[in-house]
């Protein structure tokens, strides 16, 4: 054994130099000869590390973060306790996740991604590109990364959320409208650990919008609950509370909950294998708004969930289309993967009565509420079902088509026919930049090209980013 390693009640701890970022939120370090993927590190820092993840035939080990021996000038203090790596391991736990950047300037967050973002490209599609990833919001506003002209972020300077609180002034917080939570085994809220069924309990989600915050559900006596999520809309209206019960759940526990939460919120029980949400009290819905338009989204369905996200994107992907002279009046466009109508709103506005959308959502009561919320735009065509079935039972001619899959992305089949639609144009949402720049290569190799690219940081705090691409047939 090495002088630099050393065992603890609580596993192995090692000394390693930090490499570079890579996809997934850790960065590459190695530890005689192995490869060490470490969480809550910085490129170029020295750290002790433990090890979460270590099986000895591994080829690879997992491993946190608990001292930091030679800092980077990007480390700044961890803005939230329970999601600190060393303070966490110092009071013998992991730290939650969602908030694994935590530690880094975000100026240096958005590097980081902007790095990631371009190797994924380069290694997967042949794409040599090293796209800015903007600040959205006060944060654009605060250094100046985001862009102002048309089809850039929306300015949100003064925005409140739905407890009258204003934006978090740049320092990448209170952006979450929606969030995830789990039930510790005595009934409080917690977050789960990275690569962990275990649930830490959390009395704040400084990542979340004041109106998640001000539930105070931390406070409620959950027992027989498995699963909380939580959305608070940024326009201010009604939140909802969906609770998934644990199998034999009694309706008189779930009526004792419901008298814990204030009485002006929603509250539905969801079952999430069935996919089926019961009211309690209110709306088994949320009002979200965006580009001009209300939205009716089911407490289980799809919506971006930064505040500012989805002026953002629509203004991108309009943008790029607008720009290129594939979205005007009378235009022929398709709105895949549309969920319940962010983008189809905004294209049925630009085609007029005299284009037409096709939006395609696979998710049943997503695509219901597409239908409710198109229903005055009679160039509107709302089909339920998978893109590929679509595309396949509907052959037709657009201009332009825009996609945004879920993580996994839209893979080689779907983006073949895709492209044997003849679109003038794609306009491209991904949250992932592996199967995003996987589904460009495929692209590529269909004699298509990557004309525009902007990336945003919708994220900020964790290793995630969005991408906003236009791509056009070559020659």
């Amino acid at each position: 054994m090495s002088p630099d390693t050393q065992t603890t009640s609580t596993g192995l701890e090692l000394v390693v130099d930090v490499g570079r970022v890579a996809h997934g939120g850790h960065c590459v370090a190695r530890h005689e000869g192995r490869v060490v993927f470490v969480r809550h590190g910085i490129p170029g820092e020295r750290v002790r590390v433990r090890l979460t993840d270590a099986e000895e035939k591994a080829k690879f080990w997992r491993a946190d973060v608990v001292e930091v021996l030679e800092a980077s000038p990007d480390r700044v203090p961890h803005f939230w306790r329970t999601a600190d790596s060393a303070s966490s391991w110092a009071h013998g736990r992991p730290p939650v996740g969602g908030a694994e950047l935590g530690h880094v300037s975000l100026q240096r967050q958005r590097s980081l991604k902007a790095e990631v973002l371009a190797e994924q490209l380069s290694r997967l599609a042949g794409v040599e590109l090293f796209p800015d990833v903007e600040a959205v919001g006060q944060a654009a506003k605060t250094d100046g990364a985001g862009k102002t002209d048309d089809g850039g972020p929306a300015d949100s300077a003064g925005k409140t959320d739905g407890a009258g609180k204003t934006d978090d002034g740049g320092a990448g917080l209170a952006w979450r409208t929606r969030a995830s939570f789990g039930v510790t085994q005595s009934g409080r809220l917690g977050m789960h650990a990275h690569r962990s069924d275990q649930v830490i309990p959390v009395q704040e989600m400084p990542l979340a919008v004041e109106g998640i915050n001000a539930l105070r559900l931390w406070d409620v006596d959950l027992q027989g609950i498995e699963r909380v999520e939580v959305a608070a809309p940024a326009n201010g209206s009604r939140p909802l509370v969906l609770l998934a019960p644990a199998p034999g759940t009694r309706a008189k526990r779930l009526n004792s909950i419901l008298a814990q939460l204030p009485a002006d919120v929603s509250v539905a029980s969801y079952d999430p294998l069935k996919n089926e949400t019961l009211q309690l009290r209110g709306r088994t819905w949320v009002q979200e708004s965006a580009a001009g338009h209300d939205y009716r989204v089911t407490g289980a369905g799809f919506w971006q969930i930064h505040r500012d996200a989805p002026e953002t994107l629509v203004g991108a992907v309009t943008g790029f289309l607008h720009e290129g002279g594939f979205l005007e009046p009378g235009a022929a466009v398709a709105d895949l993967y549309a969920g319940a109508g962010l983008f189809t709103a905004p294209l049925a506005d630009a085609v007029g009565e005299t284009g037409s959308v096709l939006s395609v959502e696979g998710a049943p009561g997503t695509s219901r509420d597409a239908r409710k919320n198109l229903h005055g735009a009679p160039q509107v065509e709302i089909v339920q079902g998978k893109v590929e079935r679509v595309l396949r039972q509907r052959p037709r001619q657009f201009d332009a088509l825009i996609l945004d899959p879920p993580r996994a992305g839209a893979g080689k089949a779907v983006v073949s026919q895709l492209i044997a639609s003849s679109p003038r144009a794609i306009a491209y949402v991904s949250c992932d930049p592996s199967s995003f720049a996987r589904d460009i290569g495929y692209f590529q190799e269909g004699n298509w090209q990557l004309a525009g690219l902007r990336a945003f940081d919708l994220y900020p705090h964790t290793h995630h980013l969005e991408t906003v691409a236009l791509l056009t047939p070559r020659g």
